[in-house]
């Protein structure tokens, strides 16, 4: 998914949207929680139309950062929880560390801190 170009990692942007896409599948998430998670504007179904039909995600920082944090967050999952469904639910189930709301409830809330938020607190559950 990366490429050495100039001395910095590149993200190979297609490779990275299909498995999002494919991330937010399993998750089972519906069109707005996606949204949310790409911290895309509310009314923006256009870019997550293109993203599903396999258009490379938008190069910002904001986007990719965020794709970095949703990478690791899934990481963390299917390390703490090997059980596919058990892992793949635990995104929309509501949580006692998030107050009762679903981790994507507080991303959708919180915008990026959300994101940070769920990050960190499954990084400290892995001891990371």
């Amino acid at each position: 998914m990366f490429a050495e170009t100039t001395g910095k990692p590149e993200i190979d942007r297609h490779k990275a949207t299909a498995m999002v896409m494919r991330m937010f599948d399993n998750w089972q998430l519906s069109s707005e929680d996606r949204i949310a998670l790409l911290g895309l504007a509310k009314e923006n179904r256009t870019a997550l139309s293109k993203y599903k039909r396999g258009e490379p995600i938008a190069n910002s920082r904001d986007t990719l950062e965020r794709l970095s944090h949703l990478f690791a967050i899934h990481k963390n999952l299917r390390l703490l929880y090997p059980q596919r469904e058990v892992c793949y639910a635990w995104m929309r189930k509501p949580n006692g560390a998030f107050e009762g709301l679903s981790p994507v409830q507080v991303i959708d809330r919180y915008g990026f801190v959300g994101l940070l938020m769920v990050r960190s607190y499954l990084d400290r559950a892995r001891g990371t």
